[in-house]
């Protein structure tokens, strides 16, 4: 079992950041991530400019965002950033990608809903291609380059790591088929995560796929008082995720006592996960120690 740990990403002072990432560096967590959100209320920093702060700021610990929702960008600046991460960071980014689903506005981003997955697994075999190719001609139905080299390539070879967002049993398919690993969103429950992790077992014998990763994000509170994490849990819940028609969030959380915490990503261990991402939503530094000290311990 990998632990990862969420970036604090609610604009806050890039002192505190740095702190946060030099400790969780020093406590052994195996990655720290991002996740993206550009258009909404609350005050997210843009991954990939808080990805590279993050390098500048670590020296080990790897880098992710889950997830891009690819559509909305342009692959070949994307594949160029990340490129340029992970010669920053010394090949230590892992890429998360999703297709968002159609209830994103499109139309702000240059883009449509229609063809979603086409233009999704277009741009990213654009993306693995610039990565890998000295020089790369492309006719696709949304780009087309002729002769076109993208130089440096990243350092990790083929390619940085592609992580999955999905959600649907055709997506799970095209995860294990495309990608390296399937993350779990944080706003899915364990139970449907179980699921989810079931049909990617079930896609990685059917493609002989033995090395591809089972993830998940998990939004977390250790309080000694169970009704006060819950409470703050829903609430910065609630506050992220406005504007998306998801309801009351607070059944996909884990929170309560450390006890409470052990039992909820113990469950999210046996449903299938190999990594675990954990993402306190406030406290971050406090947060992150109580669980190094009271819950990782318990979990195998």
């Amino acid at each position: 079992m990998r632990f990862a740990v969420a970036i604090p990403q609610f604009a806050v002072d890039p002192r505190e950041v740095r702190r946060f990432l030099v400790r969780a560096e020093e406590l052994g967590f195996d990655g720290a991530w991002t996740q993206e959100q550009i258009i909404g209320s609350q005050p997210v920093i843009s991954p990939l400019e808080l990805m590279a702060y993050a390098a500048a700021c670590t020296e080990r610990i790897r880098l992710g965002c889950a997830v891009f929702v690819t559509p909305l960008r342009n692959p070949v600046h994307l594949a160029k950033s990340i490129t340029s991460l992970d010669q920053l960071s010394g090949g230590r980014i892992d890429v998360g990608v999703g297709t968002g689903g159609k209830h994103r506005p499109f139309a702000a981003f240059d883009s449509g809903p229609e063809h979603l997955v086409t233009r999704f697994t277009e741009g990213l075999d654009l993306m693995k291609r610039l990565w890998t190719e000295p020089s790369v001609t492309f006719d696709g139905r949304f780009w087309q380059l002729k002769d076109a080299p993208m130089e440096p390539k990243p350092v990790q070879r083929p390619h940085p790591p592609v992580w999955f967002g999905a959600n649907h049993p055709d997506a799970v398919r095209r995860a294990v088929r495309l990608g390296d690993g399937f993350i779990g969103a944080g706003s899915s429950t364990t139970a449907r995560f179980a699921d989810l992790a079931k049909l990617t077992r079930q896609a990685m014998e059917e493609l002989d796929r033995p090395d591809f990763t089972i993830a998940k994000r998990v939004y977390l509170a250790v309080d000694d008082n169970a009704d006060r994490a819950r409470t703050r849990i829903g609430e910065a819940l609630g506050s992220l995720y406005a504007g998306f028609p998801l309801g009351d969030l607070t059944s996909v959380a884990v929170y309560g006592t450390p006890d409470d915490v052990v039992r909820g990503l113990r469950e999210v261990a046996d449903a299938g996960a190999e990594m675990i991402l954990l993402n306190p939503m406030f406290d971050e530094h406090e947060q992150m120690e109580r669980l190094v000290a009271e819950v990782l311990p318990h979990i195998s």
